[in-house]
C-alpha cells in the first residue's frame, strides 16, 4: 500500500507537467483575404553580387560562327580573372573580366544593365560585332534555410526567381514548433547586413520588401517559447520515469528477499 501510494506522488506531478497549457502556432496566410483579380504582381528585379556566377552568351548579326566565339567565354583563350568553364565569377571588388573586352564593374547592376554595357562596348568606339545580342543569366542563385523546418540547409535555385513561401516549402515547411508569424531574412546588399522580419500568416507579407527572395538570402524561422519549456518537460518525464523505474525495482527486490 506503502508503494502505491509513493507511485501515485510521483505521477501526479508528471500527469500535470503533461497536461500544461501549449502555446497556439499560427497557420499560413490566417489572415488573409481572397483577393483575386486585384493589383498586380511586381517582381523586383535581382542585382548581380559578389561571388555571384554569371552566364553570358554573345550573338551578332554575322553569319560567321566563329566571329561570335571570339566574345564567347567558351571558345576564348587566355585566363582572365573570374574565366573558367562555369562563368563569369563577379569578383571580390565587384568586377568581371571579359575576354576581348577588358573589365567590367558588374555588383549593383541588372542583368540588363550590364548587358547594356557590354553591348556597347562592343560597338563603340569601334564597332566589332554587328547588330550584338548579350544574354546574361545567373548561375549560381541559392538561399539558405534555417530553424524549424523540415529540412535545414542551403538549396540552389534552378530558375531566377523564388519567394519566402517558395523557400519555406522547399525546406519541407515550417514544423510544429516554428513560428510562422516571426520569420527573419538575413539580407548583404554593397557591403550591409539587413534583417527583416516577415509574417507568413497575413497577407501583408506580400507588401513586404522580403517577400521575393534575393541570392545568398539567409531565411531563419524562429522556434516557439515553449519548445524550450517542452525540452525542459522532457529531461524531468526521463529523470521521473528513471526514479520509478529504480523504485520499481527496489520494491521488487524488497518484496523478494524480506
Amino acid at each position: 500500500m506503502k508503494l502505491i501510494r509513493l507511485v501515485v506522488l510521483l505521477v501526479f506531478p508528471l500527469y500535470l507537467i503533461s497536461c500544461s497549457t501549449q502555446q497556439r502556432i499560427p497557420t499560413y496566410l490566417e489572415n488573409s483575404k481572397d483577393s483575386s483579380g486585384k493589383g498586380e504582381v511586381q517582381v523586383a528585379e535581382l542585382r548581380i553580387q559578389k561571388n555571384d556566377n554569371l552566364s553570358i552568351q554573345v550573338y551578332s548579326a554575322s553569319t560567321k560562327p566563329e566571329v561570335d566565339e571570339l566574345y564567347n567565354l567558351r571558345t576564348a583563350t587566355g585566363g582572365g580573372a573570374g574565366q573558367n568553364s562555369g562563368g563569369f565569377l563577379v569578383d571580390a571588388k565587384g568586377n568581371i573580366e571579359y575576354p576581348r573586352l577588358g573589365t567590367f564593374h558588374a555588383e549593383g547592376l541588372t542583368k540588363d544593365e550590364l548587358a547594356a554595357q557590354i553591348k556597347k562596348r562592343l560597338t563603340e568606339p569601334v564597332e566589332l560585332l554587328r547588330d550584338p545580342t548579350v544574354i546574361i543569366r545567373f548561375q549560381n542563385l541559392k538561399i539558405t534555410v534555417m530553424g524549424e523546418v523540415a529540412s535545414q540547409g542551403v538549396i540552389s535555385i534552378p530558375g531566377e526567381k523564388v519567394t519566402i513561401l517558395e523557400a519555406v516549402g522547399l525546406a519541407g515547411g515550417i514544423n510544429e514548433w516554428g513560428l510562422k508569424d516571426k520569420v527573419k531574412v538575413i539580407r548583404e546588399i554593397d557591403g550591409k547586413r539587413e534583417i527583416g522580419q516577415i509574417n507568413l500568416s497575413s497577407d501583408s507579407l506580400f507588401a513586404s520588401p522580403f517577400y521575393n527572395l534575393m541570392q545568398n538570402d539567409v531565411v531563419l524561422v524562429q522556434p516557439a517559447k515553449n519548445k524550450a519549456k517542452k525540452a525542459e518537460q522532457d529531461v524531468v518525464l526521463q529523470r521521473v520515469s528513471f526514479g520509478l523505474s529504480v523504485i520499481t525495482a527496489i520494491a521488487l527486490l524488497y518484496n523478494i528477499f524480506r
